[in-house]
């Protein structure tokens, strides 16, 4: 399964480490110094021009991405929790 991150951008949700808003977690100096670090690594993307509101991080072939979204974490866990109940009635409908 896919999870629409903004503007084309998808992820696998099983390469989902974690969804942060943005606003809540970076008054913590341990998130900024990660966000800084893996900013100098270049492991991470802006998704789309508006600000971000949540940051993703993912694992991928032991390759570590921080997607900056401009989609909430509200939204983005609405789209989980919507997909993973298509998945419930799917199999239940088999």
């Amino acid at each position: 399964m896919f999870l629409h991150i903004g503007v084309e951008k998808v992820v696998f949700m099983n390469d989902i480490i974690a969804i942060m808003d943005i606003e809540k977690t970076t008054t913590s100096n341990n998130t900024r110094e990660f966000l800084k670090n893996c900013q100098e690594k270049g492991m991470v993307e802006t998704i789309g021009a508006d600000l971000p509101k949540s940051f993703i991080v993912t694992v991928r072939e032991g390759k570590q991405t921080v997607y900056l979204s401009p989609i909430s974490t509200a939204t983005l866990s609405k789209r989980i929790c919507k997909d993973t109940d298509d998945i419930g009635r799917i199999l239940l409908d088999e």
